[in-house]
Order: C-alpha cells, then sequence, then structure tokens
C-alpha cells in the first residue's frame, strides 16, 4: 500500500475535531500531544486569539483518513534575516506556540506509522514554499527528520524528559525518597519538617475549581520568571480549555497541594498511556531557608500516581536542576530544523564553522 498526503485549509473546528476524534479511536497515540485534547485546545485557543490557523496534513484518500497533522507556515527569523519556514504541529508563531509541543509526530495508527512517515517526508519534500522545516519534540530515533532534498539536518536543541519510576516507588514499598540521592531526599524532609500540617493533594473537580486555581496559579507565577507564559492571554486561554477538555474523562488533572489551608502548589498535569506529566506548576513563596515547595508537591504527586499503579511520572522536556534531582530515568527528545540551500542559510552554517573553530 502507498499513501500519498495532501494538504487542506481549516475552517471548520468540530468537522475537523470529528476527524481527528475518529482516527484518535483507532490510532490511541502514545502521545497526548497528538490527542484531540491538545490539538483542539490549541486550535481553538488561536481561533479565540486571531491566529491564523495552520493548515490540515491528511494522508490517505477522500474515503479514509490514515495520518494527521498540522502545518504551521510563516517566517523563520535567523542571523542574516528572515527565510520562509513551516513546522510540524506548530504555528510558527510565538505566542500561539507557547503551549511547547513534546513528543511530537503525526496522528495514525502504530500499523501505517512508516507509510506515513514516508508519506510526510514525500509531501514535504515536494512543497517549494519553504527553506526550513521545524520538527520540534520529536523522540530520540525519529525517521520524520528523512525528508529529500535538504542540505542540513540541525538539532537546534536536545533535551532530556526526566520521569520517576512509579513502578519502583511501589516495589520500594511506597517510599520515593529512598530511590533519590542523599541530598535531595535530605533536602524534601528538611522542607516537609517546616511545614505546619502534613502536606494534603486534591484534585479540581468542576470548572469553578478549576477556574480558581489557575488563577493562582498565574498569581503564583507572576514575577518570577523573565518570560513568563502566564502572563500571555493566549497561554491562559490554552490552560483554561485543555483542562476542561481533560477534567471529563481524567486525561487533564489540576492538582493542589496544601499544608492545612494553605496551598503549597499546584501542578497541572497530563494522564495517558501509563503516564503523568507534570505540564505546568505553581509554589507559594518558601516559608524559610530551608523550605522547598516545588520539590514537595512532585513528591506528593509522585506518591498520588504510585497508588494509581501508572508506570511513570514524568517532569516533560527540561535542563532544570530540580527535574535532575527528582528523576530517576529519562528519554531524550530533539527539536530539529530542516534546512534546504539558501544563501542565508549557508552564510550562516559558514560562520558557525569558522566560531566554533
Amino acid at each position: 500500500m502507498h499513501l500519498t498526503a495532501r494538504f487542506e485549509d481549516i475552517t471548520d473546528l468540530p468537522t475537523l475535531g470529528a476527524r481527528w476524534h475518529a482516527l484518535e479511536q483507532e490510532a490511541q497515540p502514545p502521545s497526548f500531544f497528538l490527542r484531540w485534547t491538545w490539538m483542539g485546545s490549541w486550535l481553538g485557543a488561536m481561533y479565540e486569539q486571531g491566529v491564523s490557523l495552520p493548515q490540515l496534513l491528511v494522508i490517505g484518500d477522500e474515503m479514509r483518513d490514515e495520518g494527521l497533522a498540522l502545518i504551521g507556515e510563516g517566517q523563520a527569523k535567523r542571523l542574516l534575516g528572515s527565510v520562509p519556514a513551516l513546522w510540524l504541529n506548530e504555528a510558527g508563531d510565538i505566542d500561539a506556540d507557547r503551549p511547547f509541543i513534546e513528543y511530537n509526530g503525526i496522528l495514525c495508527t502504530k500499523d501505517t506509522l512508516p507509510l506515513c512517515v514516508h508519506a510526510f517526508c514525500e509531501a514535504m519534500a515536494e512543497r517549494d514554499d519553504w527553506r526550513v522545516l521545524h520538527l520540534s519534540g520529536l523522540g530520540f530515533g525519529s525517521m520524520l527528520t528523512e525528508v529529500p532534498g535538504v542540505r542540513r539536518r540541525v538539532i537546534r536543541d536536545a533535551s532530556p524528559a526526566y520521569n520517576a519510576d512509579l513502578k519502583a516507588v511501589r516495589e520500594a514499598g511506597g517510599d520515593y525518597l529512598s530511590l533519590l540521592s542523599a541530598n535531595t531526599r535530605g533536602q524534601i524532609k528538611r522542607s516537609l519538617k517546616d511545614e505546619p500540617a502534613e502536606l494534603a493533594i486534591e484534585s479540581a473537580t468542576n470548572l469553578a475549581t478549576l477556574d480558581l486555581w489557575l488563577e493562582d496559579m498565574r498569581v503564583m507565577n507572576a514575577g518570577r520568571h523573565t518570560d513568563n507564559a502566564w502572563d500571555s492571554a493566549f497561554f491562559r486561554d490554552f490552560a483554561s480549555r485543555i483542562t476542561r477538555a481533560g477534567l471529563t474523562d481524567g486525561t487533564v488533572e489540576l492538582l493542589r497541594v496544601s499544608s492545612g489551608e494553605t496551598p503549597v502548589g499546584y501542578l497541572l498535569n497530563f494522564v495517558w498511556a501509563g503516564r503523568a506529566m507534570n505540564y505546568q506548576s505553581a509554589f507559594a513563596q518558601p516559608r524559610t531557608a530551608k523550605s522547598k515547595p516545588g520539590l514537595m508537591c512532585h513528591a506528593a504527586a509522585v506518591a498520588h500516581y504510585a497508588a494509581r499503579d501508572l508506570k511513570l511520572y514524568s517532569f516533560l522536556a527540561g535542563k532544570d536542576r530540580y527535574k535532575h534531582s527528582l528523576s530517576t530515568g529519562a528519554e531524550e527528545l530533539n527539536w530539529w530544523a530542516l534546512e534546504r540551500p539558501d544563501w542565508r542559510l549557508e552564510a550562516e552554517a559558514a560562520l558557525r564553522k569558522i566560531f566554533r573553530r
């Protein structure tokens, strides 16, 4: 069987949602980021905030969708000027791409994956309207980079996706801290001693609570980062949409960790394919110099999910020290840029080579 790909404009989100759901039910993608819960929330925020929607990449025929993906179009800023670019499941817009996709790819069944990857690569090669193709958050060894006619395949970033093995936690009798370094274990224990009450964890179960806790997250994160996603109206809209979309089937959970009546922190997590994935967090100001609200909240979440017989608690991509300290393992995600011949890109590559020397 040979599959071909075509591009369609997105004109109706409910209709696209029905198509995506139909293929998703068959494919059961291992990546949460390829589900309509993510894609529909993202597209809905784009439509609401007036951002140009990406194109729909359809692999199959007029009767049946075998593979689906979104292709953003725009100009990518480079050292010597902007160049025409495409993005897989991203928009090419700074604000619209704040949600930050990971475990990226094509929605398709496991059996048709090789054919869909081949169709994707052929379709990208046939388009003449780009000089850079961005493939963000791909798992190690992905074949989506094998687009013909490419001058360079550049890994712009390679990031660990740290995780905690929940099976190992259960085998340790629930003693997650015993799996961590003595330093991290000591920090968490000292921090817990400073709390006036034992930590309790609860999940938002209705829309009113979601709204209240999301606002708390915005307030807690205010002023703590130079480039704070929570300052963006687009990101707040997206966060609200995805928590609502995942509330009914339990694939998105908003957790609050409290000490008595006082919130210590909030964790916005995705739950899919045996994994709980921490997507966003917000923590109260430390009570004392030894207080570590973030470490305590994540430790509480690990215990929460280990009791539910899940496999992993993932901290998702990032090189933050706390993720490494709390992890028992890691995967690798890569952010690729496929470059075609272009004088600006050739000159940039030559300059980079000189500076490396």
